[in-house]
């Protein structure tokens, strides 16, 4: 097990995770990065027609992994 820490980034500015949660592999990061996106997503959008919400993901070290979500609405009429 490790510790990651989820930091967000998103119109309000960058939310730093001082916490962390305990996994034990890369891919219960991904799950994590993803289920914070989604929350964040249903809470938040549409906060305009053009959103981008991100999570940079840190080891105790350093940064490993970035992962964003985007969204874009265009009017047709």
């Amino acid at each position: 097990m490790a510790r990651y820490f989820f930091d967000l980034h998103n119109g309000d500015g960058p939310i730093r995770d001082d916490a962390g949660t305990e996994l034990a592999s890369r891919d219960e990061v991904l799950k994590e990065m993803a289920r914070i996106l989604v929350d964040i997503a249903r809470d938040e959008l549409p906060a305009g027609e053009r959103t981008i919400i991100s999570v940079t993901v840190r080891s105790e070290e350093r940064p490993i992994s970035v992962a964003s979500l985007a969204f874009s609405n265009e009017w047709l009429d």
